[in-house]
């Protein structure tokens, strides 16, 4: 038996109930029980929880302060803009509206410190209050006063609360220069191969058996395991795709254990689901949708729904850009993108001894300022290098289209590379009258 069952002071049937409800968190779950102790008793002053995104952070203590019936609000830190709405969450939740709209206009950290005294005096805290916070790591460009108020807030406010961080970065990365109270580090590792078979076989469809299930489950993971360790992104992808696998089932072609005959249904329609990972632009009955479009009217199957993806004219070159940069050698741009470079003989340009594909061999990274000199090149019109291309970038990382390979504090050089397939870029390249393969190494 773990630390859920033998943690004492709480009913045994709620402890089975939150342990049924955190699957391959076993670990994770006993450490918040044993920090929380018996209701009454005051509990560690913060908790610094951190971990990839979906590795379970904010279920486990949601299910945890629920079931258990503990006072607390969950606040995201990305819609608290300003100290001040923080404050006034806090004080509603904890004592009523009355208390919030004690706040000044311009309240402060001591504004806030004095009437939850006030409060907490009034109606003192029979158990731990919990205030949890989502997307802890925007507090590091808050006051620089709140952060280390936060962690020390049960010393402040003289009252038994528990403050507790959840972020996607490590300790390290936020502890202030100044120093400040040290809170309990808990880290959740990413789920793996067998944790992710294990929670999505819980989804099972009720027509099918709970092995079928398990089957496609690990088929899926067979395909996406290696790009995508996101456990609400594969749940979703399950969801998406599992008529397509039961069709020839539901057909009468095949039985439920001819495994070998499913995957070959579904493995075409995999790989064209893989390519949408993490992309929302269109929904997913719009992507069935699209499917079937291209079945009947015999479009090429190597295109995926990224084709259909709407950019901006300036983010296609950047990311036409991005893509000679990834394939390209730094050696060849002179002869690619210099106007005037001369004569180049040819037995210079090329190396003697290369027989490998720089497309087999995959992208490589690339500094800014090359992407951007590749960038100003293949643009016609002139373009000054506005605050708007800068943007740009940061929108083709966000939307996986590139990724940025440098760390997020060397800010003088960032390094990216291009994610598209060949494919996908010729796509966009027709769409600007772009012949993308002129400029392309591999295909001298």
């Amino acid at each position: 038996m773990t630390a859920v069952f033998q943690h004492p002071g709480y009913a045994e049937e709620k402890l089975q109930r939150v342990a049924e409800r955190l699957p391959c968190r076993e670990v994770q779950t006993g450490m918040l029980l044993s920090l929380m102790g018996q209701p009454e008793h005051y509990s560690y002053p913060s908790i610094f929880i951190y971990g990839h995104r979906a590795s379970g952070k904010s279920h486990v203590m949601q299910v945890l302060l629920k079931e258990l019936e503990l006072p607390h609000i969950t606040v995201s830190c990305v819609e608290c803009v300003a100290s001040a709405l923080l404050f006034e969450q806090v004080l509603r939740s904890f004592f009523g509206a009355e208390a919030s709209s004690l706040l000044p206009r311009t309240s402060s950290l001591s504004d806030f410190v004095r009437i939850y005294r006030q409060q907490r005096s009034q109606s003192p805290a029979e158990q731990t209050r919990y205030i949890v916070m989502e997307k802890a790591e925007v507090l590091r460009d808050a006051d620089a006063n709140l952060l280390p108020a936060l962690l020390r807030l049960q010393e402040l406010v003289e009252d038994n609360v528990t403050v507790v961080l959840l972020s996607e970065i490590v300790w390290d990365l936020f502890r202030p220069s100044t120093g400040c109270f040290e809170p309990l580090l808990l880290h959740f590792p990413d789920y793996s191969k067998a944790d992710l078979l294990r929670i999505l076989s819980q989804d099972r469809h009720p027509s099918y058996s709970a092995e079928f299930y398990s089957s496609y489950i690990n088929i899926l993971l067979g395909v996406f395991f290696s790009v995508c360790r996101d456990l609400r992104e594969l749940r979703h992808l399950a969801a998406l795709n599992f008529t397509k696998f039961c069709e020839p089932l539901s057909e009468g072609k095949v039985k439920e254990t001819d495994t070998h005959k499913l995957w070959k249904n579904i493995e075409p329609h995999l790989k064209k689901a893989m390519q949408t990972v993490y992309l929302r632009e269109v929904s997913s009955l719009q992507w069935e949708q699209m499917q079937q479009a291209e079945e009947e009217c015999g479009a090429p199957r190597g295109l995926s729904a990224h084709t259909h993806v709407e950019l901006p004219f300036y983010s296609k070159f950047l990311l036409i850009a991005a893509y000679l940069a990834s394939y390209n050698p730094a050696r060849t741009d002179k002869r690619f993108f210099l106007k005037h470079h001369g004569k180049i003989r040819k037995t210079n340009f090329l190396k003697k001894n290369e027989k490998t594909s720089n497309h087999l061999l995959g992208p490589k990274p690339f500094p800014l300022d090359r992407l951007l000199a590749i960038f100003y090149s293949v643009v016609d019109s002139r373009v000054a290098p506005t605050a708007s291309i800068f943007s740009q970038i940061s929108s083709l990382v966000t939307l996986q289209l590139m990724t940025q390979v440098s760390h997020d504090d060397q800010l003088d050089a960032p390094k990216y590379k291009c994610a598209v397939s060949m494919d996908f870029i010729c796509a966009i390249s027709k769409t600007v009258n772009f012949d993308i393969v002129k400029y392309l190494y591999d295909f001298l």
